[in-house]
């Protein structure tokens, strides 16, 4: 079943089309990464998800409810940690993480969510003096106090050290292992292929790839199998699959694949038939980054402050 369901989801600003006939489906329990450069649409689709835009068109379902309808039961059952939110600057993050509690039937242990987000050393300050880190981590306490059902995350870890980024990471699994659904907007593509089942690639309001992080991968483009040969001469018999390349700098040898496995299988056999040592053999799949910019290519903004 899922959990999220957006579909021919529309929404315009005027003449400006800042989400053109999205169509998504996150099964339950599963982590959906959303990317795309700035403008592309990203935080305008979680807001119509969370209920605080109206689409122009199309229809948005968060667990069975209409967002836009904005249902106790429905609010009861997410979190959410905004991009920015704007916190009472003078009130202590245990003050305000206490007062978030009392307004879910079942909330997480304020004391137990302080030690699980290493909030200790911050949780008694006014949240006017915290560090952007610190707010940050008090955010997702927020956003986690009521037990949610579906997590949503836009740039949760903005502002992080990578230790910090790191906790966060392992938090955000534990939570999807227990059956939490996590809907993720990020910039960080690492963040993305660590935390994602599978993603999509926003480009002027579209979605132009879906597909698990392995899958965006392999469409943009070949692996690259690279090594070192004694003889640069062993070279011209080298087994070239069907599609394949090979490019030659002086002793090493690039192969490029679209199936590096069966090229794999080739080359090793290739190799122990003559006793060749395959020299410092690496094997270099396409990155995530790479599959994203050429994806999006070039993108100027189209709605100031709208990821």
């Amino acid at each position: 079943m899922a959990a999220i369901e957006a579909v021919e989801l529309t929404k315009h600003y005027g003449q400006l089309a800042a989400l053109r006939g999205i169509e998504l489906a996150v099964p339950e329990g599963t982590a959906f990464a959303l990317l795309g450069p700035n403008g592309a649409g990203k935080t305008t689709c979680l807001e119509i998800l969370i209920g605080q835009r109206r689409p122009t068109a199309g229809r948005a379902s968060v667990l069975g409810f209409n967002p836009q309808a904005l249902e106790r039961a429905f609010r009861e059952r997410i979190g959410v940690v905004y991009q920015n939110l704007g916190l009472p600057k003078d009130v202590t993050g245990r003050e305000l993480l206490a007062l978030y509690a009392r307004y879910y039937p079942k909330p997480w242990p304020v004391d137990e969510l302080i030690e699980l987000l290493d909030l200790q050393p911050v949780i008694e300050r006014r949240i006017g003096a915290l560090s952007g880190g610190g707010r940050r981590r008090l955010e997702l306490a927020l956003a986690l106090v009521g037990r949610p059902s579906v997590l949503f995350l836009d740039e949760p870890t903005t502002g992080f050290d990578p230790a910090a980024r790191m906790a966060t990471w392992q938090l955000v699994e534990a939570l999807k292992a227990q059956g939490t659904t996590i809907f993720l907007t990020t910039h960080h593509l690492e963040e993305a292929e660590r935390l994602a089942d599978r993603v999509g690639v926003l480009r002027r309001g579209k979605v132009v790839a879906e597909g698990s992080p392995a899958t965006l991968r392999a469409a943009a483009g070949a692996t690259t199998i690279a090594f070192e040969l004694a003889d640069r001469r062993l070279a011209e018999s080298l087994p070239v699959p069907a599609g394949a390349t090979v490019g030659l700098a002086g002793d090493r040898v690039e192969l490029k694949a679209r199936e590096p496995v069966a090229a794999l299988h080739l080359l090793t056999g290739w190799a122990l038939e003559r006793g060749v040592e395959l020299r410092n053999l690496s094997v270099t799949r396409p990155s995530l980054e790479e599959a994203y910019l050429l994806l999006t290519g070039e993108e100027g903004g189209l709605a100031e402050g709208d990821g």
